[in-house]
């Protein structure tokens, strides 16, 4: 029975993240359901609160990065980055499209994929108006990216960073290891958008004139030099969070500066950039995924996982992987799979290209997709749900066959050099 009330709450909860009942955040009822957990037994106190503590740095680092953002876009970055594509596009939706990969993969690298769905989506949706083609095509890619583009740095997705220390690797060796996979899936991802949205692709453009946007360059020095302090803070232990809040404080004090009159306005629109009720509802689905994983899931994933980081085995953690993010979404996915295969630093590399791409199959399957849809839905233009599962179908598993055979020449590339 345990089992059963562990695989209800977890139901409940990410179908209450999915339809949102009268817009309410995700948080209400990921937070009652984790009380429940602990409160029925099913979860000891003692290990809900080490779950949490266990969480804190990832869910401290998705505040800060998502501050990081919200102050780069004040800045100017996603208008003169929107500006830019709108110019280089030239009035054809497939040079827009092919822009909008390279500015969603670079977004979502260094800024994390929230970042690239969050702020970019709408700037994405201006851009598109601006240049007279069809939204679908670039707003779709960025969820994609969000998800599947996030295979290059630790800092580019929760998932990574909850599985870093795993690897082995330093910063700059994990970006190296992944830098082949994640090439591989932009390729098959831009394939695959050409293909899908060849109708849209081929519609006549109608574009707006572009206003010239003069180069945020402040901005632009301090989130590369934040880009290389997660690089060079990494050997020394220093979280990334702190980094990252080390570039929100830079980029906002000046903003205070100039906002003299409106200071308190300035500070509180940065503490909401935070999105501190979705930061709750990461704790409360880490709680509730605890409660099915300690009845049951743990052992079962045990069973069905190999041990051997040949091909087949990277491919089948891999595919486990993103079935599994599917089911209890990325993040839980990540922590119930990574103790299983820390033994072998491949092994941990294939979980995260199955977390990372499988969340493209399903609304469900990552917080940012989650994200993603509130956005389109907060615009009055929600996404269809039939063109993203089809658009997944064929995605998801060209990506991940890819994605693993890249790796796999990685691993022996690294083995010989």
């Amino acid at each position: 029975m345990s089992t059963v009330w562990a695989v209800l709450l977890l139901a409940v909860v990410l179908a209450f993240a999915v339809v949102r009942p009268r817009g309410l955040p995700e948080a209400a009822a990921a937070v009652p359901a984790a009380a429940i957990a602990v409160g029925g037994g099913l979860v000891p106190w003692a290990a809900a609160r080490d779950e949490m503590i266990m969480l804190g740095p990832t869910v401290g680092f998705l505040a800060a990065i998502l501050a990081l953002a919200h102050l780069a876009d004040a800045w100017g970055v996603f208008g003169y980055a929107g500006a830019l594509a709108a110019r280089a596009s030239r009035g054809s939706p497939t040079r827009l499209l092919t822009v909008v990969f390279g500015i969603a993969a670079a977004v979502t690298a260094v800024l994390s994929l929230d970042a690239t769905v969050v702020l970019l989506t709408p700037v994405v949706f201006a851009t598109a108006a601006a240049a007279g083609v069809r939204a679908r095509p670039q707003v779709y890619a960025c969820t994609h990216l969000a998800n599947a583009g996030s295979l290059l740095l630790p800092v580019a997705n929760l998932t990574n960073l909850l599985a870093f220390g795993a690897t082995g690797l330093t910063f700059l060796g994990f970006a190296g290891m992944m830098a082949l996979p994640w090439l591989a899936v932009l390729a098959v991802e831009y394939a695959v958008f050409r293909w899908f949205f060849a109708g849209d692709l081929a519609t006549p453009a109608r574009p707006a004139p572009v206003a010239p946007s003069p180069a945020p360059r402040f901005a632009l020095v301090v989130l590369a030099l934040t880009l290389a302090g997660f690089a060079a803070a990494e050997p020394m232990g220093v979280a990334p969070a702190w980094v990252a809040a080390g570039g929100a404080v830079a980029l906002a004090v000046p903003l205070s500066v100039r906002a003299v009159g409106r200071r308190l306005r300035t500070a509180r629109e940065i503490a909401l950039s935070t999105n501190p009720l979705f930061c709750f509802f990461v704790f409360g689905l880490g709680v509730v995924v605890l409660a099915l994983r300690r009845n049951g899931l743990d052992d079962l994933i045990a069973a069905l996982t190999p041990s051997s980081a040949d091909f087949l085995g990277l491919l089948a953690v891999a595919a486990l992987a993103a079935l599994l993010a599917n089911i209890v979404n990325n993040v839980p996915a990540t922590l119930v799979l990574v103790p299983v295969v820390a033994h072998t630093p491949g092994l941990v590399l294939a979980a995260l290209i199955g977390v990372n791409i499988g969340p493209n199959l399903t609304y469900v399957g990552s917080l940012a997709t989650l994200l993603w849809r509130r956005i389109l839905h907060a615009r009055d233009e929600p996404p269809s749900t039939s063109a993203f599962l089809r658009l997944g179908a064929v995605s998801v598993p060209a990506c991940l066959l890819a994605a693993v055979v890249a790796l796999w020449v990685a691993l022996k590339l690294s083995t010989v050099l």
